[in-house]
């Protein structure tokens, strides 16, 4: 998404009951601002730290990663661990361990010749995850997360999410060309009618326990799955090497991070500026002060806010049986046809007959790439039985792989019948 700070955005001023539009200057400035997203990591895990840079909004890109930084982790103990960059404005670190009784800050170098430098944070590890749970709506699925500290000492609770579904294809297909003729499709190694897509939370989670005598989270409400979801399209899976149907439709793998007071009131006002506006009665947008600042030009805006700590995590799968099989889901197949395409056919108004499969399947043969298609089931000659033909339809609504992987998640887990 567009990630802006919050005194970028409109602001909205109620007058006789109307809104009228305020376009601060910065909306429309040319300059950008860095965004700096992640968490020291004090666990066993890497440090992951991802690089943007604000977009306009009158923009077409959405996404402007800073490659070819310098990041440092620095404790106040005069520690010092690099945070190398993988690419696309992803840095990640090797397994540190790091002290948790030292204070932790990221100094950033950009190719730019500017430098940013975080505020020293003490190390606010996560408790355990104690349930993720879920409801059914007449609507959808609620998911939640419950956690407590023993020692009253978290208070403070962010959430981030990853899940990931089972999708199928419009069509099931048994064939596959070669590039000259069409061939039978191995289909326990290289089916491509069902896969697996994942994605990642981008809403803010958030849940704190300040009010209360105990340390204690019950029920904080997470994401919630719409019934005509294609994430719900499970109920159609098939292990293909036990031929027996499999009951798991969708994971989601929750991480909860602790956090300090300074930090817990920064994501509340960046929630409040991005999620709870457009509304009347809504939270009026505010600036949001992050702990990063630059000292090239201390009056340059950096925007995020660096944490240390390690954090929980708990996955959980929801199988098909406990899916509504009332719902109906929204289908993208619903364009997809079937052509039926034959070896030796004589087209109307032609002399010679024709091989349609050349021109539809077999890229050696004289098909274009933006017309291929993909054989799905044979045709045969209702006398002799022989194949004379197959059937196929465009890429999209054959190949699942096109949206996501057909190899089956390391995680994944089936329920045999």
């Amino acid at each position: 998404m567009k990630f802006i700070p919050g005194f970028f955005f409109c602001l909205f001023l109620l007058a006789y009951g109307c809104k009228k539009l305020y376009s601060p200057p910065y909306v429309a400035s040319p300059g950008s601002y860095l965004v700096v997203e992640g968490v020291i990591s004090a666990g066993p895990g890497p440090t992951t730290i991802k690089l943007s840079r604000t977009v306009n909004l009158s923009s077409s890109n959405t996404v402007n990663p800073v490659s070819g930084a310098i990041i440092t982790i620095e404790s106040d103990k005069g520690d010092a661990y690099p945070v190398p960059e993988t690419g696309g404005g992803k840095y990640v670190s090797a397994n540190l361990n790091l002290d948790n009784s030292a204070h932790y800050r990221l100094r950033i170098k950009t190719t730019d010749a500017h430098e940013y430098l975080s505020d020293f944070v003490p190390v606010t590890n996560s408790p355990p995850i104690d349930n993720v749970s879920f409801a059914v709506k007449s609507n959808g699925i609620q998911f939640f997360v419950s956690t407590h500290d023993p020692q009253n000492n978290t208070r403070f609770y962010r959430w981030e999410y990853e899940e990931t579904w089972v999708l199928h294809s419009g069509f099931f297909s048994l064939y596959k060309s070669n590039g000259d003729t069409v061939t039978e499709r191995d289909i326990f190694n290289d089916q491509i009618y069902q896969c697996w897509k994942s994605d990642t939370s981008t809403a803010i989670f958030l849940g704190t326990s300040s009010g209360l005598s105990n340390d204690v989270i019950n029920d904080a409400p997470l994401t919630f799955v719409e019934s005509t979801s294609p994430k719900l399209d499970g109920k159609r899976s098939v292990v293909f090497q036990q031929k027996q149907p499999e009951t798991n439709a969708y994971s989601i793998l929750v991480k909860q991070y602790g956090m300090t007071r300074t930090a817990y009131d920064y994501w509340s006002n960046l929630k409040k500026n991005t999620q709870d506006i457009g509304r009347v009665f809504d939270p009026q947008p505010t600036e949001i002060l992050g702990n990063i600042h630059s000292i090239t030009d201390p009056k340059e805006p950096v925007i995020g806010y660096i944490s240390a700590g390690s954090m929980s995590v708990k996955r959980f799968f929801i199988d098909n049986g406990e899916i509504p099989t009332q719902w109906t889901l929204n289908s993208p197949y619903d364009g997809c046809r079937v052509d039926s395409l034959y070896l030796d056919t004589l087209l109307k108004g032609a002399v010679l007959k024709t091989n349609q499969e050349n021109s539809a399947f077999n890229l050696n043969k004289g098909t274009q790439a933006n017309l291929l298609q993909i054989p799905i089931q044979a045709i045969y000659d209702p006398l002799k039985g022989f194949i004379i033909g197959h059937t196929g339809s465009a890429p999209f609504c054959v190949d699942c792989t096109l949206q996501g992987t057909n190899k089956t998640p390391d995680f994944w887990q089936f329920t045999h019948q």
